[in-house]
């Protein structure tokens, strides 16, 4: 098995390569280059091939936000029940005609939908995903919380922004924040819905049927041990979260037909023990939420919890680490950062913690998707 938890080490460069790499990223940068290269033959297709990923980066907000519009007007929806003219959807949505045409062209260029001869507009593939993938809209519809914290984003780097994304998630600073029902099924239902993806990809990373029982550290409504249940229809398991959630967790338990598979067990990990018996303990999408001697404190327990030759699992969305990717660095870290406590964490930096709190033979498999979920997973040994 592949471990992971050795430091990264960048290589050395030659002599006179630094010196090199800046006289090219000046002359780049310099407007008598850019002028030539956007004539030349040879080199006039990557500089608009830059100019146009550029003008993607300034223009990045907009797009979200006529995404965020889109989901927001119920688009998806009525557009997935049938096609319909500007004027049938400007109706619809109470939106002015002429602001519907602005809005269905950008749509268009997004390649949420398109157009037919008709004159009439329907979903592409991609759109049709803003209505078939679970929790897809709910996730672009509370981004207006995140926007807001974003709004000076140069406070928000320097750490002077009091960021209102974090009242959204009220698990994140403890069990106290989570009382509230109506607070805490907005937080569950999200949560649930967009789990059904992350379970989908984790099950086709690892391989569960080996274990006996498992034991879903965090596991909200139960979302995530309701796939692996179907997976694995002879893996026991118990389910151990905050007291809120416990009943939304037994009623899909009981719809699935799982009520006598399944153990809830209400509990804090950062106040309670963790229940024992399982050679199997997962956390999914945990640890982004913490800080890090909040995250060892809860490696431990989940160390002290399993047997010898028990297995931990770790599946969320992870930074690329010295590879860094889009998913993860610049969104997951920013999204991290907005909730206040929580950190969005490589492969290698989780590999680390894991080492750290005793564990062996880690394994970080690549991931189908890592804008959905990666997983890294470690065994305890004696």
């Amino acid at each position: 098995m592949k471990d992971t938890a050795t430091p990264f080490l960048e290589p050395a460069l030659p002599p006179g390569a630094v010196k090199r790499s800046g006289y090219l990223t000046r002359l780049i940068a310099s407007r008598g280059f850019q002028s030539w290269a956007a004539r030349f033959p040879l080199t006039r297709r990557l500089v608009k091939s830059e100019g146009e990923a550029m003008f993607d980066l300034v223009a990045g907000f907009c797009y979200s936000q006529i995404l965020q519009a889109f989901v927001r007007l119920n688009m998806p929806q009525l557009l997935l029940e049938r096609d319909m003219t500007a004027e049938a959807l400007a109706v619809k949505t109470d939106v002015p005609q002429p602001r519907m045409e602005v809005l269905l062209s950008a749509a268009t260029s997004l390649q949420l939908i398109k157009r037919r001869k008709s004159g009439r507009f329907a979903l592409t593939t991609r759109g049709a995903a803003l209505a078939g993938v679970p929790g897809l809209a709910g996730m672009i519809d509370h981004h207006e919380v995140l926007y807001l914290d974003l709004a000076d984003p140069v406070a928000f780097f320097r750490g002077e922004v009091e960021t209102e994304l974090a009242e959204f998630w009220p698990y994140v600073f403890g069990a106290g924040g989570a009382t509230d029902p109506q607070i805490a099924a907005t937080y569950s239902q999200l949560m649930a819905d967009s789990q059904v993806l992350v379970a989908e990809d984790t099950l086709a990373t690892v391989d569960l049927s080996k274990h006996q029982r498992i034991l879903d550290v965090g596991g909200g409504t139960g979302a995530f041990l309701a796939a692996v249940g179907a997976a694995q229809p002879a893996l026991r398991m118990t389910l151990f979260d905050l007291p809120t959630v416990a009943p939304a967790a037994a009623t899909r338990f009981e719809k699935a037909g799982m009520a006598d598979r399944v153990q809830i067990k209400p509990g804090s990990f950062r106040d309670d023990p963790l229940p024992r018996g399982a050679d199997l303990i997962s956390l999914v999408r945990v640890l982004y939420d913490h800080a890090d001697d909040t995250i060892i404190a809860l490696l431990k327990s989940v160390y002290d919890a399993l047997p010898e030759g028990g297995t931990i699992l770790i599946s969320e969305p992870m930074t690329g680490g010295a590879k860094p990717q889009r998913a993860g660095d610049a969104y997951f870290a920013l999204y991290c950062m907005a909730m206040r406590t929580g950190t969005a964490r490589s492969q290698t930096q989780i590999a680390q913690l894991l080492a750290q709190a005793g564990f062996a033979q880690i394994q970080t498999p690549r991931a189908r998707r890592p804008f959905i979920t990666s997983v890294v997973m470690g065994v305890r040994q004696s």
